[in-house]
């Protein structure tokens, strides 16, 4: 036997077993801490564990997560549907509790259907798909969602469940948005709206893709993920008016492990928020614009304790939004934001090309001063650059009870829109570190 023949059956024997339990992606890492954090492994568990580094996060195989098997088909047509104009909602009920039983795909023709609000449940066998081929509008009379006025479609409690096709989810959100009191105060004043529906939500699924499909003038919010696990979307298009009010494009509340991914949003307000109870969020080559920017809250109001961590956002584009990346908060909240990066992002005529505002006040009646706040810590900057429609290019308004601390920059260059005199940068009650290029500085 040649000496080298251990060494060699030793290294093989490593790669077989690195093959057989999936792949994960760790971020460059950038500072320790001694924080304590929780991972996720395939059967759904959280592991809670000691991790040494900041922004470390463990991705599953998603190849094996979200294989579909399923090759028989359930066409809506077949129950009913007609796609005529009128409500097609009892044709797709009924197929979706065929699809639902049998782990079948259930398909969506290529023409519109218009439905009443709707809830597609599970648990269903695995493999479950909803393949959308053409166009789902939202019925247009507003008395038909007297019972539920938070929600226009559902998906409740699908695991290994996939939404695919190429098709489109219409709000038909007009006649919503002229009835909001922000859409009469041309969405700069705060007021106190009526509630509207979310388009599309997904509510405590788990294996969950997302992919190829258009979202457009929801209601209010577009797609939403609320209280799920293990989830994978991509190549999503989401469009509606700047000023039609509160139209999020995705919103990501309780939802760990998730991946967003290739998509062009452009919407009246975030492209994307990302509330309390949110854990392991990354997005990824994301394109914003119009709209409010990308937002972590807000988080706090009504006192409530807030939680969220390991978020990273890497290689968007924003162009022409009020805000860049943003993180919100309530005075008289708790809890934590900790763990967040924001890395390789273009600015193009952006108005508040950074911000954290602990003051959010999104109310008729003045935010009273308070003696709480949700601590901001540990968040990271870096490769950020373009143009900034406002003087304020970066802004940090810490609440001045408990200060935001360890907050990194990193080769950020922040020019004005059109050249002009120059940015500025405002820093309040903030611990920063700044490295390699750094432009405007904060205030001695």
């Amino acid at each position: 036997m040649y000496p080298q023949t251990p060494l060699i059956i030793t290294f093989f024997i490593i790669l077989l077993l690195v093959l057989c339990n999936g792949s994960y992606i760790v971020e460059p890492l950038y500072h320790q801490t001694n924080y304590k954090y929780y991972y996720h492994v395939h059967d759904g568990r959280l592991i809670k564990t000691k991790h040494q580094h900041f922004g470390h996060i463990t991705r599953t195989n998603r190849d094996t997560l979200f294989s579909s098997k399923s090759k028989v088909t359930v066409n809506v047509d077949d129950f009913g549907a007609k796609g005529d104009g009128r409500d097609d909602r009892e044709a797709f009920k009924k197929a979706w509790n065929e699809a639902c039983s049998k782990g079948a795909i259930l398909v969506v023709p290529n023409r519109i259907y218009r439905l009443k609000p709707i809830t597609f449940s599970g648990p269903c066998q695995p493999n479950t798909a909803f393949m959308l081929y053409g166009t789902i509008e939202a019925w247009p009379q507003m008395s038909a969602y007297e019972e539920d006025k938070q929600h226009w479609i559902v998906f409740d409690s699908v695991s290994n469940f996939k939404v695919d096709g190429g098709g489109t989810f219409n709000g038909n959100g007009k006649k919503w948005w002229q009835n909001s009191c922000k859409y009469s105060n041309n969405n700069k004043l705060p007021c106190n709206d009526e509630l509207r529906p979310t388009a599309v939500t997904f509510y405590d699924c788990k294996n969950l893709r997302v992919k190829n499909l258009s979202f457009k003038d929801a209601q209010q919010m577009h797609v939403a993920f609320e209280r799920c696990f293990n989830v994978f979307v991509s190549n999503l298009v989401i469009r509606a008016p700047e000023d039609s009010p509160n139209t999020d494009g995705i919103h990501v509340a309780e939802t760990q492990n998730i991946d967003i991914t290739n998509s062009h949003i452009g919407t009246g307000d975030d492209c994307i928020s990302i509330v309390s109870g949110s854990k392991f969020v990354r997005a990824t080559d994301i394109t914003c614009g119009p709209g409010h920017g990308i937002s972590i809250g807000s988080l706090g109001a009504d006192k409530s304790e807030a939680e969220v961590s390991n978020v990273i956002v890497n290689r968007a584009t924003l162009t022409g939004t009020t805000n860049g990346v943003r993180i919100k908060t309530w005075q008289g909240g708790s809890g934590y934001a900790r763990n967040i990066k924001f890395m390789n992002i273009e600015m193009q005529n952006v108005t508040n090309p950074i911000i954290i505002d602990q003051y959010y006040c999104d109310q008729t009646q003045p935010c009273q001063e308070q003696g709480r706040a949700v601590q901001l810590s540990h968040v990271l900057y870096q490769n950020i650059r373009g143009t900034s429609a406002s003087e304020v290019a970066i802004k940090f308004d810490c609440s001045r009870t408990i200060p935001c601390r360890e907050i990194y920059l990193h080769d950020v260059i922040l020019e004005p829109e059109g050249g002009g005199s120059g940015t500025t940068a405002t820093c309040e009650n903030v611990g920063y570190v700044n490295s390699g290029k750094f432009y405007p500085q904060c205030s001695p």
